[in-house]
This record gives C-alpha cells, sequence and structure tokens, in this order.
C-alpha cells in the first residue's frame, strides 16, 4: 500500500509525495521467474526408448537447459539482493522490472530453439539477443532504483560505475555476430558471462550490512 509523508515548503505550501512498497515486486518476480524455470524443465522430453544413447540425444537439449537455468539463478539472487538495499519502487521502477521480466519470460523459447537445432548460427544468435536484452533491462532496473533513491542513497553508492553489467552487455553484443560464424565461441562467451554473476553481487551485501 501507499503510504503518504508530508514534508512543509512553506507556511502556505506542503508538498505530497508519497512511494510504495517493494514487497509486492519481490513476490511477482519470484512467481514469474519460479514459472519460467518450470516451463523450461518440461522442454526436457522423456525419450521413449529405454536404451542410454536415447538419453545422450538429448544432450543438446540439456546442454542449454542448464545454461539458461544458470541465468535464471543468477537473476534471481542479483534481483534479490538488488531490493534488499533499496526503501521503496515508483512507477518508472514498476515498468522496469517489467521489462526485464518480458526479456526473460522468452528465455524458455530461446533456449529450446537453441537445443533443439544443436546450437545452430540462428537460434545461437537469437539466444543471444535474448541475453542482450535482459541484460539491458537490469541495467535499466538498476538505474531507474538508482533515479528514485537519490545520488547519496546505499543503491547507487552499491552499483557505482557497474562494471560488471556493462562488460556482460558488451560480450552478448560481440556473441551475437560471432554466432553466425562460430556457434561453440558465442556459447562459450555466454558460459564466461555466466561465470562472472554466478557470486552474489557483493557490492548489494557490503550495502545491506552497512545499513
Amino acid at each position: 500500500m501507499p503510504k503518504g509523508i508530508f514534508h512543509s515548503a512553506s507556511s502556505e505550501k506542503a508538498l505530497y509525495t508519497y512511494s510504495m512498497h517493494k514487497n509486492r515486486v519481490e513476490a511477482f518476480s519470484d512467481g514469474v521467474l519460479a514459472i519460467i524455470i518450470t516451463i523450461m524443465v518440461l522442454e526436457l522430453k522423456v525419450p521413449h526408448s529405454h536404451e542410454l544413447s536415447a538419453l545422450f540425444a538429448l544432450w543438446p537439449v540439456f546442454l542449454s537447459y542448464v545454461l539458461s537455468f544458470l541465468y535464471i539463478a543468477i537473476y534471481w539472487n542479483n534481483h534479490h539482493h538488488l531490493f534488499q538495499v533499496v526503501q521503496h519502487v515508483n512507477g518508472p521502477v514498476l515498468w522496469a522490472n517489467m521489462h526485464l521480466l518480458f526479456w526473460l519470460s522468452l528465455l524458455p523459447f530461446t533456449t529450446g530453439w537453441m537445443g533443439e537445432n544443436h546450437f545452430s548460427e540462428l537460434p545461437s544468435a537469437l539466444y543471444g539477443l535474448n541475453l542482450f536484452m535482459a541484460g539491458a533491462a537490469y541495467y535499466f532496473l538498476s538505474h531507474a532504483l538508482m533515479a528514485s533513491h537519490g545520488r547519496d542513497s546505499a543503491i547507487t553508492k552499491a552499483i557505482g560505475s557497474d562494471f560488471k553489467g556493462k562488460v556482460s552487455v558488451l560480450t552478448y553484443g560481440v556473441a551475437i555476430p560471432l554466432s553466425f560464424w562460430s556457434p561453440l565461441i558465442a556459447f562459450l562467451l555466454y558460459t564466461f558471462v555466466a561465470a562472472i554473476w554466478v557470486v552474489p553481487d557483493q557490492r548489494m551485501e557490503k550495502a545491506y550490512k552497512s545499513r
């Protein structure tokens, strides 16, 4: 629920501002990410054969699922850390969060297409584009939160120059065209970005502890 806070601007005027609690944003985002993981695992079709070779035939689908599961886990962890150091949300933050969830919700489709086609050129490029847009959306969400809390806020100090975020988006931008030349190199670049984000964002943990 919104909570009202009155600020006296002068003896004649009073400015009324409001902020919204972050709880519903966190709960809704958690639910969407859980559904995304569920949809992705349903793409792992049970083989009709009892032979071990039937399982080996699923390796491209399983490998793409593992990478995407790791990405969803990274986004959930960092989203959780991000919202631990903010006090409230506003309209731009709500839309920035929905923008992020939109691109993440497409991961089951791009993951399945890439896996079913054994990491061929166009599916790998589309997967990279999906990751690029999700990374950019997370960047926008972070900056929307920074704008709503001010320059001296804990979140602004914690994010700083956001070096890892910029490197991630740049790496996706390089990997997408590389997918048409070498899907394997593109896949390794996608894995590299996931690897640098596996550890939860220490900046947010330090900011939370200092509060």
